[in-house]
């Protein structure tokens, strides 16, 4: 097989990386993937470093398994306290979503007032404040952990109204500091954007990490001349951990289309 015909491997803690998916599935429709979700391990958030890097080795063995060319990292997570030691094992590229996401942010915002939300790992790790003080010392960033974001994502509560209560509940202290920007820390939030939209209004614009990764993803297939061009239609392959039937039907959701046959394997 030819390098530039093989596929890209996404992995992430569930259904969270499905907004990965989605992007790179817009930008990159020529690329075939292969979606890993731990979803017998979901959330990543609570767990610690060492569990956390663990489970992405894992992850990365079983999509090496499928002679993937590049390899993301779809979870902040992940990238928050794992993506340096991930990317020092493999000799695959190994993309996370922070500093795309970042770049994106320092672009959009005009009062320098940005907020982050995402699990607790995220956030307690301050990747995402020390990566935005590395290129604009004078931003001030506001941070919030949302521990029940994925929790709700998983159960495919995208737009009811407990999710509305909660997503209240935790944007309300980022509202009164005046951010005009808000990074979605989390592969899982951007299933949520819709109802986060209506509480925070048009004033505020939300950064999707996910969209900026595929972005990345693209120009590193492009310099390793790693791009499959003149494909008629890519395919997608979806692993999971366990429960493969909510997988299948969150995905259908999201995406839009039935993503076909998921299958159940362990790391």
């Amino acid at each position: 097989m030819k390098k530039n015909t093989m596929p890209v491997g996404i992995f992430d803690s569930g259904v969270g990386g499905l907004s990965v998916v989605k992007e790179f599935m817009r930008i990159l429709p020529e690329e075939d993937l292969v979606y890993f979700g731990d979803t017998a391990r979901v959330p990543y958030g609570t767990k610690s470093k060492s569990a956390i890097v663990r489970f992405s080795i894992n992850n990365i063995l079983f999509l090496l398994k499928h002679n993937v060319k590049l390899i993301i990292a779809a979870c902040n997570t992940v990238s928050s306290v794992a993506l340096d030691t991930l990317q020092g094992s493999f000799k695959v590229p190994v993309l996370g979503v922070i500093n795309s996401g970042v770049q994106q942010a320092l672009r959009l915002t005009k009062n320098e007032k940005i907020g982050v939300i995402g699990t607790k790992a995220t956030i307690k790790s301050n990747a995402y404040t020390q990566h935005i003080k590395r290129f604009s010392a004078d931003t001030q960033v506001y941070s919030a952990e949302c521990a029940l974001f994925v929790p709700l994502v998983e159960q495919g509560w995208l737009n009811n109204a407990v999710t509305k209560q909660i997503v209240n509940i935790y944007l309300t202290p980022l509202k009164k500091k005046g951010i005009d920007t808000l990074i979605l820390g989390c592969t899982h939030y951007p299933l949520l954007k819709t109802v986060i939209k209506q509480e925070l209004g048009n004033r505020v614009a939300l950064v999707d990490s996910a969209k900026q990764v595929a972005l990345q993803a693209k120009r590193v297939l492009k310099e390793n001349n790693l791009l499959n061009k003149g494909k008629a239609k890519a395919t997608l392959s979806c692993y999971v951990s366990d429960e493969s039937e909510a997988f299948k039907s969150i995905a259908r959701q999201f995406l839009g289309f039935d993503i076909g046959r998921v299958v159940k394997c362990d790391v």
